[in-house]
């Protein structure tokens, strides 16, 4: 068995480096290993995807990881780059519903036990981003989430 791990641009894989190089060897059929990587990943477009692909005697299994919390922040606002230092003004602002939807995502791969604990988690990473979150510092709008202020929002179609 054989574990290939790659970062792809979601949905523009392609048969040459890394993915030809790594796979060739192993027998398999790059195209059609490739047209999968992209079938699996064009959600993601415009963000790097870790993707790990197990070749074991000519079966090929691709497993999908989720791109950082830091590009599914930019793509849901629409930014390319965000602030880190912290002397300069903010980057721009995130509302709740969306940081349910990245915590949605991201949910799979994070040690929290709620969404609650999970949106809260995503807020810490906002604040190292210069972000503000429904227009609230991200430490103030963490305080007001631990005290329920917005349980009501959160739970609303949420898990």
């Amino acid at each position: 068995m054989t574990v290939v791990e790659v970062l792809v641009e979601g949905g523009k894989a392609s048969p040459g480096p890394p993915l030809g190089p790594a796979l060739g060897p192993l027998g398999v059929k790059i195209k059609d290993v490739v047209e999968s990587i992209n079938e699996h990943t064009k959600a993601y477009a415009g963000m790097e995807v870790p993707v790990k692909i197990t070749v074991d005697a000519g079966k090929v299994d691709i497993t999908v990881g989720i791109p950082p919390t830091s590009s599914l922040i930019k793509k849901e606002i629409g930014i390319e780059k965000a602030q880190t230092d912290s002397t300069t003004d903010y980057t721009g602002d995130i509302t709740l519903e969306q940081l349910k939807e990245i915590a949605k995502k991201k949910k799979e791969g994070m040690l929290a036990s709620s969404l609650k604990s999970a949106i809260k988690e995503i807020i810490g990473t906002c604040g190292s981003m210069r972000l503000k979150v429904e227009g609230k510092a991200a430490k103030e709008i963490q305080n007001d989430i631990e005290e329920g202020m917005y349980d009501e929002e959160i739970a609303k179609d949420g898990s």
